[in-house]
């Protein structure tokens, strides 16, 4: 055999030993160990890695969970039952977990909202295409566009839409994710506590002339739920915004919103809860 290829190859196997050795050295002196409870929480969270935490996904959620940087109830898709097991795992006292929903804040489907004259969309049903073209077929230029995004985006099967062409929630199976948010290219869709029960569902900053003209159930600004609000209530850009801290459900002339924009989500649930306080509020 030539000396030339034997000294290659021994060159080569003594480069292979060294260097084996070295990573060997390396691996036992700069290993970083990691707690056995971040693989144990990681294991109980749903795995479903939306993002709602904040997080890239669920195990960069363990590991900040473990680390102390995180909160044990800031998975809103694993709820209570999720909260509890990390609570146990971590040897810590189980902190209540706010169910979230989804909320459409928007009235106008094919009903209420005008068409624009002279349009037929025969377009793909996207609310991200329909908002490329010419925004779709709907004068309103804030509202629900009725393509199904938010549906497709939902991983947990908790939307679907309704025969007047809106998005509906089905709360018992929405985990407040937010990904039908992202979703959505008009923003008509935000994460609420599932006990939160008035909401504006109108997104219209037109002036009140315009906001006629668009659809029939639209916030014209009228401001009198505002007016009477003692403060909970701020007109912007014609439209009414709550400020939850402040909100007295009482206050709230409900009934007297001709377009029913503002409004209670559970009018029953709600009536209910005042009762046991003898406090009566007039809806729609």
């Amino acid at each position: 055999m030539d000396i030339t290829l034997i000294i290659a190859i021994a060159t080569m196997g003594g480069l292979g030993f060294i260097f084996a050795g070295a990573l060997a050295f390396a691996d036992k002196k700069l290993r970083v160990e990691e707690n056995p409870k971040i693989a144990e929480v990681n294991d109980v969270l749903p795995n479903a890695n939306c993002g709602a935490c904040g997080n890239a996904g669920c195990y960069d959620f363990a590991v900040k969970v473990v680390n102390g940087e995180a909160k044990i109830s800031g998975c809103p898709v694993g709820g209570q039952e999720v909260v509890d097991e990390i609570a146990k795992i971590l040897g810590m006292e189980s902190a209540q977990s706010v169910k979230l929903v989804a909320r459409i804040l928007c009235n106008g489907g094919n009903l209420e909202a005008i068409k624009k004259e002279g349009i037929e969309y025969l377009g793909p049903q996207s609310c991200a295409v329909k908002t490329i073209v010419a925004g779709g077929d709907k004068m309103c230029l804030y509202g629900c566009l009725g393509g199904g995004d938010c549906v497709g985006a939902c991983q947990f099967g908790a939307i679907f839409m309704n025969e007047n062409g809106l998005p509906t929630v089905v709360e018992e199976l929405c985990t407040g994710c937010g990904q039908c948010v992202d979703a959505c290219p008009r923003g008509v869709i935000e994460i609420h506590p599932e006990d939160r029960e008035l909401f504006v569902f109108c997104k219209n900053h037109d002036d009140p002339k315009r906001s006629k003209e668009v659809c029939n159930v639209a916030c014209f600004g009228c401001g009198i739920c505002a007016r009477k609000s003692d403060g909970s209530i701020e007109m912007r850009d014609y439209l009414p915004e709550i400020d939850y801290t402040k909100l007295d459900l009482s206050k709230i002339p409900i009934d007297k919103c001709k377009t029913g924009a503002i409004r209670l989500i559970h009018p029953e649930r709600a009536a209910e809860l005042l009762k046991e306080e003898n406090i009566e509020v007039k809806v729609n």
